[in-house]
């Protein structure tokens, strides 16, 4: 037996990482609200982490390392260039590693993948999460999704194996003018699906419709016309999960795939 075969948590390695070098371009806590959401709605998945594609710089690996304190990190990218650039920055409990969908032999708890699979087509999404749900850990999630260069427009997909769970934006509120703008920041599955008669365009025209009718409430401030905003939408029918404290952070998540509304 291998070193990988005995180790948990550990597949053996296949000999080429799966996936396309990515332009690599990232910033300082451009993926906060990700690691935020994570760390509330998966505290029981933080033993093996890991995020794939983190880029030409290691910083938001360090960040997620510090943010959700799991017990392994791992930083996976396909450029050995830069897996050779993020050494320094290993410590016993996270490293990096080159890697690419089939994850590197391991078997995480929970994977984040962030503006990686935007730049590939849209056909090849569901092979790509194939290939990362299969190589979780049993009950395991992967968190995938795209963000503006800042962080402060994000939408993301909760998958597992069985395919996604929820859809969940999250959004500055003091610089949003109009939900409308997530549309630009979907996950590749969903932002082509953006069309009339698609189920994501019925909900982002619901929640900027709401965000429009809630325009009385900005006097109380961004975050009350938001929660007045998602209560119409929970009201109206659509399957809106938690509760008025997460939406205050500027989140929204919904049961994937979302049902059609009653009477719809």
């Amino acid at each position: 037996m291998s070193r990988a075969e005995g180790t948990p948590g550990v597949r053996p390695a296949p000999v080429k990482p799966v996936g396309e070098v990515t332009r690599g371009t990232t910033n300082p806590n451009r993926l906060r609200r990700f690691d935020r959401w994570i760390a509330w709605r998966y505290p029981e998945l933080l033993g093996l982490v890991v995020d794939l594609g983190y880029g030409a710089s290691a910083v938001t690996t360090v960040e997620m390392h510090r943010r959700l304190r799991p017990s392994r990190t791992v930083g996976l990218e396909i450029d050995p260039f830069r897996v050779l650039a993020a050494q320094p920055f290993g410590t016993g409990s996270l490293s990096f590693r080159r890697g690419g969908f089939e994850l590197a032999g391991l078997r995480p708890t929970l994977v984040r993948a962030c503006n990686v699979l935007r730049q590939y087509d849209e056909g090849a999404v569901a092979d790509a999460w194939r290939q990362m749900t299969s190589a979780l850990a049993p009950g395991g999630v992967l968190v995938e999704g795209t963000c503006d260069e800042l962080g402060r427009v994000c939408a993301w997909l909760a998958v597992t194996p069985a395919g996604p769970v929820s859809l969940t934006f999250s959004v500055a509120l003091a610089d949003l003018e109009r939900p409308a703008v997530i549309a630009e920041r979907l996950p590749k599955a969903l932002i082509h699906r953006n069309v009339p008669g698609e189920r994501v365009h019925e909900l982002l025209t619901a929640l900027d419709d709401a965000w429009l009718a809630a325009a009385p409430y900005k006097a109380f401030g961004a975050r009350d016309r938001w929660v007045r905003a998602v209560t119409v939408l929970r009201d109206a029918g659509w399957p809106v999960r938690d509760r008025p404290g997460r939406w205050r952070l500027g989140e929204l998540t919904v049961d994937w795939p979302v049902p059609a509304r009653p009477g719809s």
